[in-house]
């Protein structure tokens, strides 16, 4: 396969120069007669004027240079889904595909937990992000009172609406689960509602970071958590675009394992695993062969994990994708990993590392294409979306944890 050349990204929605960390302001003077101009300083102003800036509709635009993954097999492009914005904060992003393209959403306000937080999106036409928008917050308005949103989830099924699952509540331990539906693939949403209780009265939450996966008979298995009685992980299902659900157990004991926010793979054999954060400085799993009604013991994977959340997918050719902080501590370095069985992982990418910083809460899906989206947390400041091509990765075994 020939490889993909990676296409020039421009800054900000709407085109304009928006200055990045670090930069300064750069200003050129009008030229007004090149003539007067020796021809070796001519040459001179416009490479600078080239390379520096890009012009599109004669608007000038910052193009994303100097990432630290580029260079490396597989990376392709990346650019931030925003320069610019309302808010100051953001975090927990999520990204789906749609007939009409990409869609990608996050909270974000003042700062996390904070009442002013919403859920934020935006679409992507084929071309540039669209400015992002607000399309959820906590509210209630009965009580005069406003609560926070947290960790939205965008899943578009085989057949039905685009679905948004979110978190409405104080803290991530007294929160509860709302729904919005699209039949237009992002454009315009439902009422927000909150996800009705199961036949046993259990509270239902929904995907609680990681996007579900669709079973056979259009089933929706959710992997699910709660942080009001330790760290513990169960598995949701619904079969009516969640209008009715069902929910396991906890899966973990939490003085064992204190896990939360399990990404789930589904394997061409029918298995699946789930993958989970943890307190424990590592990356757990646990395994069903009944679509998700029962679970193995959890145990811990060679994985390390910082507390911080994963996610991943199973690619069309088998393999496992990982994108996760392969560090015991902080989350300033950002990986990514793929198992060719489930059981091995293989180093792939190195997305970001920079200490000190944080880049945190992936959200991965393989396209039709059959390229991978990436996007991620960078600094709380913004969304950054990375573009990978599986095929192109070059691999090296991890050994006892130890990234090569």
């Amino acid at each position: 396969m020939a490889a993909r050349k990676a296409t020039p990204l421009l800054g900000g929605v709407g085109g304009g120069w928006v200055r990045g960390p670090g930069e300064r302001d750069v200003s050129y003077p009008l030229i007004s007669s090149v003539s007067r101009i020796t021809d070796v300083v001519a040459r001179s102003l416009l490479i600078r004027f080239m390379v520096l800036i890009l012009v599109t509709n004669g608007s000038p635009v910052r193009a994303q240079s100097g990432d630290p993954a580029a260079g490396q097999p597989g990376f392709l492009k990346s650019e931030f889904i925003f320069e610019q914005a309302q808010f100051r904060s953001c975090h927990a992003s999520t990204i789906a595909e749609t007939r009409d393209g990409l869609i990608a959403a996050w909270f974000a306000g003042s700062e996390e937990g904070a009442p002013d937080v919403g859920i934020w999106l935006s679409r992507h036409d084929g071309n540039a992000w669209s400015q992002p928008i607000e399309i959820a917050n906590g509210a209630d308005d009965k009580n005069r009172i406003r609560y926070p949103c947290w960790n939205p989830v965008l899943f578009q099924p085989k057949r039905g609406p685009l679905l948004l699952f979110y978190k409405v509540g104080p803290s991530p331990s007294t929160w509860w689960g709302m729904l919005m539906r699209s039949e237009d693939r992002g454009r315009s949403w439902s009422p927000p509602k909150r996800l009705s209780k199961d036949l046993l009265q259990r509270e239902i939450y929904g995907p609680i970071k990681n996007k579900p996966v669709e079973l056979e008979d259009n089933w929706i298995l959710c992997g699910s958590s709660t942080e009001d009685a330790g760290w513990r992980v169960h598995m949701e299902r619904t079969h009516s675009f969640g209008h009715q659900w069902s929910r396991t157990g906890p899966l973990n004991a939490a003085m064992e394992f204190g896990a939360i926010q399990p990404t789930i793979l589904r394997y061409p054999s029918g298995k699946l695993q789930i993958l989970c954060r943890t307190k424990q400085r590592q990356i757990t799993e646990s395994w069903s062969d009944d679509d998700g009604q029962t679970w193995s013991r959890m145990k811990a994977t060679e994985l390390p994990n910082p507390n911080s959340g994963i996610d991943g997918t199973v690619l069309r050719d088998g393999r496992a994708l990982l994108v996760y902080n392969h560090t015991t501590e902080g989350r300033d370095l950002l990986n990514v990993s793929i198992s060719p069985d489930a059981r091995r992982w293989f180093a792939a990418l190195v997305l970001e590392n920079e200490p000190g910083q944080e880049f945190s809460y992936p959200a991965v899906i393989q396209a039709t294409d059959g390229l991978v989206h990436v996007t991620y947390t960078w600094k709380r400041e913004r969304i950054k979306h990375v573009l990978i091509d599986p095929f192109k990765l070059n691999l090296r075994e991890i050994v006892e944890g130890q990234w090569r």
